[in-house]
């Protein structure tokens, strides 16, 4: 099972980009869990610089926007 983190602050772009994942596994029947994460221990841990930041199985994929929905796809569907 993949995990993915969404990290930022809890602002509507963050929001908006947990929401988008979480769509896309349920729309590919993916078996994953999308997490929000607020904390600023995590953004640290990442050197996350720009929120949104999305984390896949512990490797940041993603900061700073939202994201596309094809780059989406991508992080689920990879190895």
């Amino acid at each position: 099972m993949k995990k993915i983190q969404v990290l930022g602050s809890g602002c509507a772009k963050c929001q908006r980009t947990a929401e988008m994942i979480a769509s896309e596994i349920q729309a590919l029947g993916l078996d994953a869990e999308v997490e929000k994460d607020t904390s600023m221990e995590s953004l640290l841990k990442y050197q996350v610089l720009s929120t949104p930041a999305v984390v896949v199985d512990g490797q940041l994929v993603h900061s700073g926007g939202l994201p596309k929905v094809e780059k989406v796809r991508e992080w689920l569907q990879a190895p």
